[in-house]
């Protein structure tokens, strides 16, 4: 089985990298990892994917990240795992209305890889094998910070988690049938800037802890 590890940035993975680096990285093993960086943002993740799928034909694509949280309810530092995406910004703002390129008609709303406007994780059945909380996400290009902004995504969505590159792997993995789970860590609430009430490091940490067992899990089961 050939598994890939994705993430923005190499810093969200590299715990998990450098405790599996001698398990499961071996060419002559019959389960291997690699581990993958895309950069940030929707662009840069669609292109590495992309190109990933084609180069790799990989049997799974897990993106490991940290993401903001919408329901303050969710603690700092836990681990979900993401059921569905939704594009948030790309649209206008009209008459103090959110319209999406679905309420715009420049998109059918269940026109593959949509479902029903949102691009979910058929997968999940199978590969959520922690039984980690499933949770609705969106992606966005610009993090939202501005409160009448905010509550217009929670009317339009009602998303718990926001990131930058979630929708991104949801588009790529089902256009091209790949299976895939998006794991996030909760790093912060969606409008705190103060980033001394971040917890960067907790959910880095915790992320990997999940990685790891994930990982092993996978491999048990293979």
């Amino acid at each position: 089985m050939r598994v890939i590890i994705t993430a923005a940035t190499v810093a969200e993975w590299m715990p998990s990298f450098l405790e599996m680096n001698s398990l499961y990285t071996s060419e002559s093993n019959r389960f291997k990892v690699q581990f993958h960086q895309t950069g940030v943002g929707m662009l840069a993740t669609a292109v590495s994917l992309t190109r990933l799928v084609m180069e790799e034909k990989p049997d799974l694509i897990i993106q490991a990240g940290i993401a903001g949280c919408f329901d303050t309810s969710v603690a700092l530092g836990k681990v979900v795992v993401v059921k569905e995406e939704s594009l948030a910004d790309m649209g206008v703002e009209e008459d103090d209305k959110w319209k999406d390129i679905f309420d715009l008609k420049l998109e059918k709303s269940s026109y593959h890889p949509f479902e029903r406007r949102k691009l979910p994780n058929t997968w999940l059945p199978k590969f959520n094998l922690l039984k980690l909380p499933e949770v609705p996400a969106i992606t966005i290009n610009e993090i939202s910070t501005n409160k009448e902004r905010v509550q217009q995504l929670i009317k339009k969505y009602s998303p718990v988690t926001e990131s930058m590159e979630g929708a991104a792997l949801h588009y790529v993995c089902r256009e091209m049938n790949i299976p895939f789970i998006q794991i996030r860590a909760i790093s912060n609430y969606i409008g705190e800037r103060n980033k001394a009430n971040w917890k960067m490091k907790e959910a880095i940490d915790h992320l990997n802890q999940v990685l790891l067992k994930y990982v092993d899990r996978l491999y048990k089961i293979k």
